[in-house]
């Protein structure tokens, strides 16, 4: 069946196709009998046209049957529509749906329930299933009830319509979080769990973030107890991309207390004394909550001494009365003191602290220069290196003194107008150096402590406050070192002599191989220039080497006399015999020299050929003459013997 044509179920269709066959019987044979018939069928306007023929004309001629037969009725029993009844029934039927999209909301009737789902009808062409999970919060859901809900999908793979009152009530619960975020409006919502940095909050059906420095005003560190309680807030910030809202409980806290602040600050006076409780504590000062108003107590301005950490004296949650010291109507900060409101220690100064008096104070700074003892609370003294010790070799305060240590001091002068107050620890005792000369007369000999090391020499101590250096050339006879660490080492005892005494600048000379006798005196005759010792090449540089020689002396061959017979030279740690060149005792200076060894040796073999040639040719000319004087007449013979010993000799000569 199409929509062009519609069946007809009529019998009359069927019957009316017969009628003129059926008139004429009707109207010859049977006609009375059809008037009077008592069962009237869907033909009798057919036998009644027949019946009239018969009778005389009528004034109005009336239609026979097969006149208003509808010709277009085809064997189907199907009728044509013309195009414009066809386009009139189609928006007819058109009409009876609705038009819906995807992620449109519409509000539905619920026309069944199961066990799993519920069926909704939004007057789609088909009713649409929603799950009924999400119809939890609604536990008397009955037929009948209108709800709202997406359509996620009009047709799924499926063919089904995809229906969704969980995302109608997201999207909705989205505009509303949208439209309260622009007007401000304070919103109701129930905290349902804890996450990394804050809370989670469901306002209007939708998950909220509630980050932890939101909470309070306070910080807030256990978060388990705002959970499942109902709050207030207000959005601070969406982001429409992930539809993501951000809330706020402190922003409300914060508009309440406004108008308090505000009413605080139009009050404050500088040196006003307000009352306050320490709300935070940090490492520069303590924050204090005035009453709706905060307040920074700088660690400055706690107490008049030194102290390195604000907890030291408050605490927290204590009350306390601070002065106001300066305020900002701006930038709405206020600056607190609590010392203020004690006299500064330096007005009312115990009379026991005067100029000559033995004090004790605390170290609480310590400088270059010297150290601050804290004597009282906000009143201090400067122990400077200088008035550490008698002696006059360099102090260095950060190792003479300890952060929290306490030392005697005795008050050397007292300013109380400038607050200022010097101390001295060696004034504790009597000056030594006042008979230095009976205590340490020059050539006497002592031990001290080495105290510190520097390139030209080592500083002693022979009792606290007096002392001296060693310079680097008086701590051996024989060795030469490029550092006096190589002989002693910081805290070793050392034997002195004291070899001159600076009263004035006390000051000691000191000398160490002075002790001993000089031993170039008498090494000068075993290290003659000549002699010849065995030694070792302790160094070298480019200028020469270092040669250890027996009895602990050293002496210096340059490079030209480190030259081998084989013309190499020599090397660090090798050993070899080295000729004394030069002895200078004054300078304690060795010269020595490998080279000149077998460089002599060579000249002296050369020496020695010379005159064992010459001591042969001297003994053949004896042999010869000796020879002409026995003979008085040549022979042939002798003539020829003659003639070899001329030609022995004269060889020689040539040689």
């Amino acid at each position: 069946m199409s929509e062009n044509n519609i069946p007809n179920t009529n019998a009359e269709a069927q019957e009316s196709a017969n009628a003129p066959q059926a008139e004429a019987t009707t109207a010859t044979t049977n006609a009375p009998v059809a008037e009077g018939s008592a069962s009237e069928t869907e033909t009798q306007p057919a036998v009644e046209s027949s019946v009239t023929e018969t009778l005389p004309p009528p004034v109005e001629e009336k239609l026979a049957a097969h006149d208003d037969f509808d010709w277009s009725v085809d064997k189907r029993n199907v009728t044509n529509y013309s195009k414009e009844e066809k386009e009139k029934y189609d928006k007819v039927y058109e009409n009876t749906f609705v038009t819906i999209e995807d992620g449109e909301i519409v509000n539905g009737t619920v026309v069944a329930l199961t066990k799993t789902d519920v069926v909704v009808n939004i007057g789609f062409k088909s009713d649409g299933l929603v799950s009924l999970n999400e119809f939890r919060d609604n536990p008397g859901l009955k037929v009948g009830d209108v709800v709202e809900v997406m359509v996620v999908e009009k047709e799924d793979r499926d063919g089904n319509l995809h229906l969704s009152r969980k995302q109608a009530r997201v999207f909705r619960a989205w505009e509303r979080i949208v439209e309260v975020h622009k007007t401000g409006e304070v919103v109701t919502g129930i905290v349902t769990s804890k996450t990394k940095g804050g809370l989670i909050v469901d306002v209007f059906g939708l998950e909220t973030f509630l980050p932890g420095s939101q909470i309070d005003v306070k910080p807030v560190t256990d978060y388990d107890q705002f959970v499942g309680k109902t709050m207030e807030f207000k959005v601070v910030k969406i982001n429409e991309a992930i539809k993501n809202a951000v809330v706020s409980h402190k922003a409300l806290i914060e508009s309440d207390i406004e108008a308090q602040r505000a009413e605080i600050i139009s009050k404050l006076e500088k040196g006003q004394v307000l009352e306050g409780t320490v709300k935070n504590i940090t490492d520069f000062g303590a924050f204090m909550d005035l009453g709706g108003l905060d307040g920074l107590l700088y660690i400055t301005d706690i107490s008049w001494g030194r102290i390195s950490h604000p907890s030291e004296v408050v605490k927290m949650d204590q009350k306390l009365q601070v002065v106001v010291l300066d305020f900002d109507d701006d930038k709405k900060r206020i600056s607190l003191g609590l010392k203020q409101l004690t006299p500064h220690p330096w007005d009312v100064l115990p009379e026991f602290i005067h100029e000559g008096a033995v004090v004790k104070g605390k170290v609480v700074n310590i400088e270059d220069y010297g150290a601050f003892l804290e004597i009282l609370p906000g009143v201090e003294g400067l122990v400077h290196v200088s008035e550490i010790t008698w002696a006059n070799t360099p102090i260095n305060a950060k190792e003479f003194f300890k952060l929290g240590d306490e030392h005697e001091a005795k008050v050397v002068t007292l300013d109380k107008e400038s607050r200022k107050m010097s101390l001295s620890i060696k004034q504790l005792t009597e000056d030594p150096w006042n008979n230095i000369e009976e205590k340490y007369p020059e050539g006497s000999k002592h031990k001290g402590v080495v105290k510190n090391i520097t390139p030209y020499g080592v500083f002693v101590e022979l009792e606290p406050g007096i002392g001296g250096m060693i310079h680097i050339s008086d701590l051996s006879w024989l060795k030469r070192f490029n550092h006096p660490g190589e002989y002693t080492k910081t805290g070793e005892d050392i034997d002195v002599l004291i070899m001159a005494i600076d009263k004035e600048n006390r000051k000691l000379q000191l000398g160490h191989k002075q002790l001993e006798e000089d031993p170039w005196t008498a090494l000068q005759d075993t290290f003659a220039v000549g002699s010849v010792h065995e030694g070792t090449i302790i160094r070298k540089d480019d200028r020469g080497a270092i040669v250890q020689l027996p009895y602990g002396l050293e002496g210096f061959a340059p490079n030209r006399h480190l030259i081998k017979e084989d013309g190499k030279s020599l090397v660090a740690d090798e050993t070899a015999e080295f000729m004394v060149i030069e002895f200078d005792r004054n300078e304690k200076r060795i010269l020595v020299s490998h080279t000149k060894i077998w460089e002599q040796a060579k000249v002296a073999e050369q020496e020695s050929a010379k005159k064992e040639a010459k001591a042969e040719s001297e003994k053949t000319r004896k042999t010869v003459k000796n020879i002409q004087n026995k003979v008085e007449k040549a022979t042939l013979g002798d003539l020829s013997a003659l003639a070899e010993i001329k030609e022995k000799l004269k060889k020689e000569e040539e040689k």
